[in-house]
Parts: structure tokens; sequence; C-alpha cells
């Protein structure tokens, strides 16, 4: 088997650091480090190029984005890697407007109705939501829970809060998961 080239670059954000990951062309993973479902390196070859043009225009983006510029996700090229109803879950998190939340079961019932079906689970849509595999820029910290609750974060539930507040959600009104 053939071992696919994927280039990575980091960037220091308020967060942490994080890890992009692009194919040449076009951003194919941005993590958190120490995320849960963080990047694989099996099965491919991974050079550090911190000069390919999307790496330059995924950092400015993030510069944006951390000081508040509210810059358009269709500014990027993006190919998350993942089957089609994951696919599907990711262009409706896309959609979501800076600084609003929607709820797993508000996605389910999209993605059913993009589907022809009936119902969706909000469990699989959750499960589809914690394997985006470009964090941050496709925004899967704008999705809570049933009655705002705050629900998983691959993240983890502080750096989706800190997302919120920096995008002027009033955390206040969401529920915070007990210890």
């Amino acid at each position: 088997m053939n071992n696919r080239i994927v280039y990575i670059s980091n960037y220091k954000s308020p967060l942490g650091n994080l890890l992009l990951a692009s194919n040449g062309k076009a951003l194919i993973g941005l993590w958190i480090e120490h995320q849960k479902y963080f990047f694989n390196m099996k099965d491919k070859n991974v050079i550090k190029n911190d000069e390919l043009e999307i790496f330059k225009r995924t950092k400015s983006w993030l510069d944006n984005y951390f000081n508040r510029q509210k810059p358009k996700i269709s500014s990027l090229p993006l190919e998350p890697e993942g089957n089609c109803f994951r696919q599907e879950v990711w262009k409706i998190l896309c959609q979501i407007p800076y600084g609003e939340t929607i709820t797993y079961g508000e996605i389910a019932k999209k993605v059913a109705k993009k589907m022809n079906k009936k119902s969706m689970s909000a469990q699989a849509v959750g499960n589809a939501i914690g394997h985006n595999p470009i964090s941050i820029i496709i925004p899967c910290h704008r999705v809570v829970g049933v009655n705002g609750n705050l629900t998983g974060y691959a993240g983890g539930i502080d750096k989706k809060v800190k997302l919120l507040i920096l995008e002027d959600v009033d955390v206040n009104k969401l529920v915070y998961p007990k210890k």
C-alpha cells in the first residue's frame, strides 16, 4: 500500500498548539493538541512544510478568527475526509452563523431531510460531529445539547466554552456538565 503524502504545520493559538494538515492544495485537518480523535499518521508519509500556501491562508484565517474578525469558512479550500453521512453533517456545521448555536437534534432533522429519511439519530450526528477533522473552522463548537447542555467537544469542554465566548455567545445560558 502506497503511503499518501500529508503536509503538516503548527499554529500557536489562544487554545494551545494546533496541528494543520493538507493534501497539498486543501486543508484536510486541524486539531487542537491532545484532542480526542487526533491526527492518525498511520499509512501516511508526513512532511512538515510551513511554506504551503494553504497553511499561510489558514493561519491568516485563524489570526482573523482569534481577533474576532469573523472570517468566512468558504474562503478556505477544505477537504475533510469522511463518509457521505459525516460529509453532510459537516456541511451543515459550516452553515451555523458565527456567534450562534444549534442542537444536535436540529442537525439530525436537517440531515434526515437531506437524506430523505423520516428521522435521524442525534447520537449518530454527535458521533459525526465528534470526528470533525477540521476543528474551529468547521465550527462543531457551536453545537449544544437539548436545553443548552454543553456536551462533548473533542478538544474539551473548556476549549468549546472559550470559542463560544470569543464569538460572544452568552455562555451563562448554557448548562455545564456535572462533574
